[in-house]
């Protein structure tokens, strides 16, 4: 197997500024992606802390995780299909798309994972729950392609 990425923790410091009334009591219990199985296609993010999901509202789990990877490789994280069918559970963009230089923004490349609960009750998911899956795929780009830019930052912050 093509071993192509790696997975960190944020540092401790950036927890703390992204999640300033929990990160320093939880940044221990960040648990790394995993897969659950030896032929899992996903890794499984954990939240760190509780996560309140109000009915018919949305919350963003903080992970405290980072991924590096080579070039020509993106990270696409989906819901977990488990939280999907007991739940209704899914992600506000369906799919999320983090690139290879998203590591090295001022964020240090943290990845926030928004959850949906389009239910009419309130559900709490416990630290530690799996609640999306990454899955490493390569990509192509055209022969006329140009672009040069740097990435600083997520959530649309390249147009």
């Amino acid at each position: 197997m093509n071993r192509i990425a790696r997975f960190e923790r944020v540092s401790r410091e950036r927890f703390v500024l992204d999640l300033p009334e929990l990160g320093a009591e939880c940044y221990e219990s960040i648990l790394l992606p995993r897969r659950a199985t030896e032929h899992s296609a996903g890794y499984d993010f954990f939240t760190p802390y509780d996560v309140l999901l109000p009915a018919g509202g949305s919350a963003v789990v903080k992970t405290g995780i980072r991924a590096f990877m080579e070039a020509g490789w993106a990270l696409l994280i989906y819901p977990r299909s488990g939280l999907g069918f007991k739940f209704g559970i899914g992600l506000a963009n369906t799919v999320g798309v983090i690139d290879g230089d998203y590591c090295y923004s001022d964020n240090e490349g943290h990845i926030m994972i928004k959850l949906t609960n389009p239910s009419d009750r309130s559900i709490t998911l416990s630290a530690g729950t799996a609640v999306a899956q990454g899955i490493f795929t390569p990509y192509g780009i055209t022969v006329e392609d140009d672009a040069v830019a740097k990435r600083n930052g997520g959530f649309g912050s390249t147009g």
